[in-house]
């Protein structure tokens, strides 16, 4: 009994190492790589699925799940992550004196802050390391989905909060977003011009970020 369950636990880390190498992978391709028949793949995919390790796409192909990516993102923080962040964190801070933070995928859609530089000025965010927020409402969450536009980076007014607005950008290991880094700011304090300065110095933070994830391509 000892055996056949290490041997199931083995066959489920492979397909998950599969997808996770692969970011997208469909049920054949899984079974081959794995040397596993189609139906024993499908009924492990199917078990890392239901415990959020890969999730199914619209297409039936198989990619990470948010509970991977997440304990991944952990596994940076505690680490690495964290601490590579800090000087470009500091560095926001100094240059707009508005509050940092570092934030990665929860549970059950939602984003949880990691890490956060408190900004200079008497008005300013509370700390809120620790804490979760929706991702579908944040501008954390629509970069921790790869929802970001063409300039880099995200902005979102009187999400979470009515009188806050955040602008965040992706921090990425590879190809693939790890982490959100986000200045958050009182409205009443924040002009359109300020958004665009604060968005490009936020986007050269986060891009300096991932080159020490192993991403190269720091923008101009």
């Amino acid at each position: 009994m000892a055996e056949s369950s290490t041997r199931t636990v083995e066959r489920a880390l492979s397909l998950l190492a599969i997808v996770c190498d692969q970011g997208s992978a469909t049920l054949g391709h899984c079974a081959r790589a794995a040397d596993l028949p189609a139906s024993t793949a499908l009924r492990l995919l199917r078990t890392l699925e239901g415990s959020g390790f890969v999730r199914k796409d619209d297409d039936g192909n198989y990619r990470p799940g948010s509970r991977i990516i997440q304990l991944g993102a952990q596994s940076l923080s505690n680490e690495s992550l964290v601490s590579l962040s800090r000087e470009s964190m500091e560095a926001l801070v100094a240059e707009t004196g508005e509050s940092v933070y570092l934030s990665v995928e929860g549970h059950g859609g939602t984003a949880i802050y990691i890490a956060m530089i408190e900004g200079t000025h008497s008005v300013r965010h509370t700390n809120w390391v620790g804490r979760t927020i929706p991702l579908s409402e944040s501008a954390a969450g629509r970069v921790l989905h790869n929802d970001v536009p063409a300039a880099g980076y995200v902005v979102v007014e009187r999400g979470i909060e009515a009188d806050v607005t955040a602008i965040a950008a992706p921090i990425r290991s590879e190809t693939k977003v790890v982490a959100a880094l986000s200045l958050v700011i009182p409205s009443y304090r924040v002009a359109e011009h300020d958004i665009d300065r604060y968005g490009h110095q936020l986007a050269l933070a986060a891009e300096v970020v991932s080159s020490g994830l192993g991403r190269s391509t720091i923008s101009a």
